[in-house]
Parts: C-alpha cells; structure tokens; sequence
C-alpha cells in the first residue's frame, strides 16, 4: 500500500492498493475512493469491539478491498492537524486514545494500560492508549503540527500533559511533579509535567484538542 499525505490544516491520506489489498479504517473515515473498492463493516467479536470503545475508537471498523485491478481510497482529518504514516514492522508503536485512522490488514491494534497510577491519571490521555504492532503501514491522526525527537538510551525530556501524540514502545514514560508550590499555582502549566526516556522516537503534537477546546471556551464565555 502506498500512502501519500496532502492539504493542511485539514490533510487527507490517500491511498493506493493493489487488486486485492485491504484496508482497515475507522468509521466514517473515507472521504473518496475509486468505484472498485469493495466495503465490509466489521467488528470482530465482542471483546475486540468492546476494547476499541475504551480506546476511543468506534466500535465497528470498515475493511476496503481493491477488486479487479489497482484501487484508490482516501480519508481525511477530522480535526486541524497532521496525518503521520508509521511502518510498525520496524517496532511497535504507542499513541493517544483516537488517534487510529486507518492501517493495512496486517497490523494489530491493541489496547496498552499505562503501567503507573500517576501517568495513568496525570498523563494527559487516561490510562488507556492505542498500541500499534505486527508487520505494515498504520495511519494516525495528530492535534496540531507534529514533531519527532529520537532519545538516546537513558535520555529524557520533559512534556506538557497532552503534547506526547506517538512514541515507540521502548520509551518509558512517567509522571513528574512542577517543583515548587508558587510555580505549580501561578506558572499556568499546572502542577504536572510527563517524561519520557529513551531509547526511542517520541511525537509531540503541539495543540491536543483538549488545549483547544479551552481556548475556545474562553472566547465564547468572554462574548456571552
């Protein structure tokens, strides 16, 4: 499957599949496609469906199929931002909740819990995130621009909560808290920071929707 990623602040993925290749995308994600892509709603039993909800995802997943010849099928963003394209047959990947648009049939999705309580209810996304693992292409949707930093083993860097968008499944990620009591009051970065160690490549997005989504809460208060 080749994959080619146009547009901002809204991209679209599109992508092309030889006679025979499926797709598997997220509800509601195909914007176009060409008339030979055969469409299957599935949700793979109840446990798999039932992890998908926690994860944010909608319970039923589309599988595409280009029958009878090379296929075309594209899906957009549904919010500002970037669309990143990860070959997970180099090494699993961990990204936030609802961030999975689209993957080969190939790689496997899974739930992954957050191994400690404070990055569980400090870290941003919950305790639930999206692990990405088995051979081939996954498409992930990403709030705001991306940036990519690859850590060298043992190294760290500190992330605002809900900034970390992707990372490999080598990092190790932890809750720190904002040291001393008059920044953790008056520095408006609230009391907690993640870090993430390597080895590993870590995504940071730099407007989660949450962050958005505060913003315009107060310009529609400030204007009622």
């Amino acid at each position: 499957m080749n994959v080619e990623v146009k547009g901002t602040p809204l991209p679209v993925a599109i992508c092309t599949l030889a006679s025979g290749e499926s797709i598997i995308t997220e509800k509601g994600a195909m914007s176009w496609m060409s008339p030979n892509m055969e469409m299957q709603t599935k949700g793979g039993g109840l446990g798999k469906m039932f992890s998908r909800a926690l994860q944010g995802e909608a319970m039923f997943q589309n599988i595409y199929t280009a029958m009878g010849g090379d296929g075309m099928i594209a899906m957009g963003s549904s919010f500002p931002g970037d669309i990143m394209v990860l070959d997970v047959s180099n090494g699993p990947v961990i990204a936030q909740k609802s961030a999975f648009l689209a993957s080969e049939s190939t790689v496997v999705q899974e739930m992954h819990f957050k191994k400690k309580l404070g990055a569980g209810l400090f870290g941003g996304e919950g305790f639930i995130m999206q692990k990405f693992s088995g051979t081939g292409k996954v498409i992930l949707e990403i709030d705001g621009s991306v940036m990519m930093y690859e850590l060298a083993a043992g190294q760290s860097m500190l992330i605002d909560t809900g900034c970390l968008a992707v990372m490999d499944a080598s990092v190790n990620m932890e809750i720190e808290t904002v040291k001393g009591l008059g920044n953790k009051l008056l520095g408006g970065e609230g009391f907690f920071n993640t870090k993430v160690t390597g080895p590993g490549r870590v995504w940071l997005q730099t407007m989660p929707a949450s962050s958005l989504a505060t913003v315009l809460a107060s310009y529609i208060t400030t204007s009622s």
